[in-house]
């Protein structure tokens, strides 16, 4: 069979796939404009195109049959991509880094770094007291790459990890069982994806169940979270978030989650870092060239 045409956002593209036998990677204008050549592609790689204006790109495509990603989440995706095309996310490009985001900020929380940087400022030789990862239980919500991730990286630090998943299974926890036990936990890791199912699950309800003093983690999406219900908890002091995500987002001067107690907050870049674009590229390939093998093998039965 034919190669598969790919339209690929820029020259690197051609690069990753150089001398593929069963890619044929074309270049396309992630503002609209599809060259001829690329009109028969069957798989579009999205990195850099605004899912408000892909409907246009679509419109000139009718072999299309997956859009591939360079993120994990794919919520923006959703709501435009034409029936039957199949959504192919970044997996396993960020699930490692943005778990060491998490297991960083929850070090830095729990031995109070930032107390000690005060301290070094004002050039105090002054202890503080702080606590420790070990021994602390955590309750990670997914059982995907990034759950996967944190759960290994926490683990060697004494800490006792449970997972929810959306069934439950061995030692994995489902939706109600979690939410049941909330209380028993001193930390709690949102890393699933924003789904209509998922939106404002940590309402003014769960975090009332969460037990006092306890750390809400968020390297899922914003939306996850009820913003106002959080702000209120915080400004009670009885809890703590560490926030790589926000809703709104970018979250604008004066709101008050950038002052309020307890809370740390990172412009969504817990998955960038030196080497992120090698790590998506390694995924696109990963994942365009498996599609590609299926067709071959497919066509030729």
């Amino acid at each position: 069979m034919d190669p598969v045409v790919v339209l690929v956002p820029d020259e690197r593209g051609l690069r990753e796939f150089d001398g593929s036998a069963l890619v044929r990677p074309v270049v396309y204008d992630v503002d609209g404009r599809i060259p001829a050549a690329g009109r028969a592609a069957e798989v579009l790689v999205a990195h850099g195109l605004d899912p408000a204006r892909s409907g246009e790109i679509f419109a000139q495509l009718p072999n299309l049959r997956m859009v591939q990603l360079f993120s994990s989440g794919s919520d923006e995706w959703e709501a435009v991509i034409p029936a039957g095309i199949r959504l192919s996310n970044a997996d396993r490009a960020h699930g490692g880094i943005v778990a060491e985001w998490a297991v960083a900020q929850l070090l830095s929380h729990y031995r109070r770094l930032d107390a000690y940087r005060a301290r070094q400022r004002e050039e105090r030789w002054e202890a503080v007291s702080s606590g420790t990862l070990s021994g602390a239980d955590a309750l990670v919500f997914g059982a995907g790459d990034i759950g996967d991730n944190l759960r290994g990286r926490l683990e060697p630090f004494g800490t006792v990890v449970t997972s929810v998943g959306r069934t439950a299974r061995g030692t994995v926890l489902d939706v109600p069982g979690a939410l049941a036990r909330l209380a028993e936990f001193d930390i709690v890791v949102l890393a699933v994806p924003l789904t209509a199912q998922t939106r404002g699950m940590v309402d003014a309800q769960f975090l009332a169940a969460m037990r006092d003093g306890a750390v809400l983690v968020n390297v899922g999406r914003g939306p996850l979270v009820d913003t106002d219900a959080l702000v209120t908890e915080l400004r009670a002091r009885r809890l703590y978030a560490l926030l790589d995500v926000t809703d709104p987002e970018p979250l604008p001067p004066g709101h008050p989650l950038w002052n309020a107690p307890g809370a740390v907050v990172t412009p969504h870049i817990a998955g960038t870092t030196a080497g992120t674009l090698d790590r998506c590229w390694a995924a696109v390939v990963r994942k365009v060239t498996e599609y590609a093998h299926r067709r071959d093998t497919e066509g030729r039965r």
